[in-house]
């Protein structure tokens, strides 16, 4: 009896390493929708937009944009040596910011908060 208990827990165990190793087949991409970077934390995927005047997050879960009203999120960005903090609003489908930002070669890390979720922590180096 202990033999059979052996072979089918042996069974069991390479079944699941089978699995996890197998292609799982997400139904999302993560391409950008909106012309800007994608960056992706824990299956939600965030797109940033910048212009030197004009700053959007838009958020996907799954392939299915987020309901932004009541989030924000605080960006920080570092270009050229200078550090700018901005901080983005619902507005429509998406956060924003309006303002004049040093976008060019910037890296920028996001800090972004959704309703009911724990503070994300999003990186993004822009071109």
């Amino acid at each position: 009896m202990k033999t059979l208990s052996l072979i089918a827990a042996a069974v069991l165990g390479l079944a699941g390493l089978a699995h996890a190793a197998g292609k799982h087949d997400h139904d999302h991409d993560h391409a950008p929708l909106h012309g800007g970077v994608v960056a992706e934390v824990k299956d939600v995927d965030y797109e940033l937009v910048a212009a030197p005047e004009l700053i959007r997050l838009h958020v996907r879960d799954h392939g299915k944009a987020v309901d932004v009203a009541g989030a924000s999120a605080k960006l920080t960005l570092l270009a050229g040596g200078e550090k700018q903090e901005v901080e983005l609003r619902p507005a429509g489908d998406f956060l924003e910011a309006k303002g004049s930002f040093p976008v060019a070669g910037a890296k920028v890390v996001a800090a972004v908060k959704l309703p009911g979720k724990p503070t994300a922590t999003v990186r993004f180096a822009l071109k």
